[in-house]
């Protein structure tokens, strides 16, 4: 709770879940009060993500951040909106209030521990 990251993580798609030759999928719920998710931010080079954003109440909006690690950029995101992450791109997002996304990603490889993380320090 101390860095706005409490969530609920769901795994649909997933090799202990449900078995797919290339996709995993689930959905994140932030709960209220917290904002940011995927922070400390990472890529994995061997699968893409795409995010589709929405419980977004109101006028509220989720920055997704993304690109090379030493040059980011953000688009602004609004409710059931989608956005595709390229596999060398981090991602990482923060709303204005707690949301909810469904993550789907594919690629050769499922397994998560691939991600290569980026210190929130090293970011520009």
């Amino acid at each position: 709770m101390e860095t706005c990251n409490k969530r609920v993580i769901n795994q649909y798609i997933h090799p202990a879940v449900m078995q797919s030759c290339q996709l995993c999928m689930g959905m994140t719920q932030l709960a209220p009060g917290s904002n940011w998710n995927s922070m400390p931010c990472h890529t994995h080079e061997r699968r893409m993500e795409v995010y589709f954003y929405f419980d977004l109440k109101d006028n509220n909006i989720v920055f997704h951040m993304m690109g090379e690690p030493t040059e980011t950029r953000h688009l602004v995101m609004h409710n059931e909106q989608a956005v595709i992450s390229p596999s060398w791109s981090i991602h990482t997002g923060v709303g204005t209030s707690n949301y909810t996304f469904i993550w789907g990603m594919c690629g050769e490889n499922q397994e998560f521990d691939d991600m290569d993380n980026i210190d929130p320090i090293d970011l520009r």
